[in-house]
């Protein structure tokens, strides 16, 4: 029987580090987002995993930056709320070490994306809840889902760079 695992907002994280100028990084984060995993092996070798985040959530510490990031020269949140993710397999390369493919879809263009995933381990909390905890990284093109906007300054460098980091520190709790 399948057990169902649903993400613990309170000790997860959602992140996102992009190129500035091509010389520096710029870190940001989502704050409201939800998730499950569906899976029949202890291991979660077999995972079904479905991942939503509330686009208007994003955070990087400067509200002009973040307003601009919510208009539609980026996630255009108002006509599209949501960036959501569907695994299409699971696989575990070793021990802890696992390779997660799916469909991500932001502002209506869905690519295929690979995560690298890091399995921390099941333990029970204070409360007697199972939790399982995973790191996942990815790096994806923003300009492959429509966030095209990438002004040039006066001495001809990129703003913001194309490739965009996703780190994911997730824990889930079991559900049944």
């Amino acid at each position: 029987m399948a057990s169902i695992w649903k993400v613990d907002p309170a000790h997860s994280e959602v992140q996102f580090r992009v190129k500035h100028l091509v010389i520096s990084t710029v870190a940001g984060s989502f704050n409201k987002f939800d998730g499950r995993i569906e899976t029949i092996n202890d291991d979660f070798s077999d995972a079904k995993i479905e991942f939503t985040i509330d686009a208007s959530s994003i955070d990087t510490n400067m509200k002009d930056r973040d307003e601009h990031l919510r208009s539609a020269d980026f996630f255009n949140t108002t006509n599209y709320p949501s960036l959501t993710f569907y695994s299409v397999s699971f696989e575990k390369k070793k021990d802890t070490e696992y390779l997660l493919k799916g469909d991500l879809t932001i502002k209506g263009h869905k690519e295929p994306v690979q995560f690298e995933v890091e399995f921390g381990g099941t333990a029970k909390d204070a409360y007697g809840n199972q939790k399982a905890g995973f790191e996942a990284t990815a790096k994806i093109s923003r300009q492959a889902f429509g966030l095209k906007w990438n002004d040039l300054t006066e001495a001809g460098s990129v703003v913001v760079g194309d490739m965009v980091k996703i780190v994911l520190n997730l824990q889930f709790t079991k559900q049944s």
